[in-house]
């Protein structure tokens, strides 16, 4: 794991916060319709990961972390379905977002094999 001092430092984060700020521009051409249904969902489950990422890095033990890191992976496969649905309802036909968040997934886990084997 990188020598990180906090949790911004970390390129997994980077890359979910980066994911945060595509899915809310995403989502703004999406129905009002779906203002308190889908589009909400989108949103919470996708600060989720950046937000468990955050929060399992501050965490002393490696159970604590992983549990976080854990609960961001969650995170990851809640949107994908959220996404698959998206596009069967034509809402979105955007590869970028899939593509940022399978890179994310992957340095996640990654981050979660490095912190078990030490």
């Amino acid at each position: 794991m990188e020598n990180a001092k906090d949790f911004k430092d970390l390129l997994v984060w980077q890359k979910a916060h980066k994911f945060v700020l595509m899915v809310y521009k995403l989502t703004i051409s999406f129905p009002k319709e779906e203002r308190y249904g889908l589009i909400s969902q989108l949103c919470r489950a996708a600060i989720s990961i950046p937000a468990n990422i955050a929060e399992g890095f501050v965490k002393k033990g490696n159970a604590d972390k992983l549990r976080f890191y854990n609960i961001a992976e969650g995170s990851i496969h809640e949107y994908k379905y959220y996404l698959f649905l998206s596009n069967d309802l034509g809402y979105i036909m955007n590869n970028e977002a899939a593509e940022l968040l399978e890179e994310v997934s992957k340095l996640l886990g990654a981050y979660s094999r490095k912190i078990k084997s030490s």
